[in-house]
């Protein structure tokens, strides 16, 4: 199944507007707010745990979610998606950027979400529970923020003709 050219642009504009808005996120909490954080006086960190951190996370989970879909949906309709998603020698780079985002994209919905909904006090939990949902949450957040790294990177290679990896 392969989409017209117009479709095509389309998802790609919302793939890279969506993409934009989750990795952008993504390293605004790792390298501005979890940084910052422990600067902030006590009685202002309320503003950010109440009403920032929520909004920014409902922006975040639903960017990847958009990245996920829209990158699916460009695949399909460009008629590689089975090969990259195989990680065929012709596929490789997009295949592997794919990979990355989709266990980024489970991250976010899996992992760091619920644990954020908890450390944040938006689920009932046990108080002594938070700490730790905070401390898994950021993990995979960092972790996320590393695999952005050659996520990026190939998904502009292969973009730009690079096959450094064949």
């Amino acid at each position: 199944m392969e989409f017209s050219g117009e479709i095509n642009g389309i998802l790609r504009w919302l793939h890279v507007l969506s993409g934009i808005m989750w990795i952008g996120l993504l390293w605004y909490f790792n390298f501005v707010q979890i940084p910052t954080m422990p600067k902030i006086p006590d009685e202002l960190k309320p503003a950010i745990g109440k009403h920032i951190a929520p909004e920014a996370l409902f922006w975040f989970r639903w960017g990847a979610m958009g990245t996920l879909i829209t990158g699916l949906l460009l695949g399909l309709g460009q008629g590689w998606l089975h090969p990259a998603m195989t990680l065929s020698a012709s596929h490789l780079g997009i295949g592997m950027g794919m990979w990355f985002g989709i266990i980024m994209w489970a991250n976010v919905w899996f992992i760091i979400w619920p644990n954020q909904k908890i450390a944040l006090g938006i689920v009932e939990a046990d108080p002594a529970s938070k700490p730790a949902a905070a401390r898994t949450a950021m993990l995979f957040s960092r972790t996320n923020t590393m695999l952005s790294i050659p996520m990026l990177y190939c998904m502009i290679s292969v973009q730009n003709g690079a096959v450094w990896f064949m």
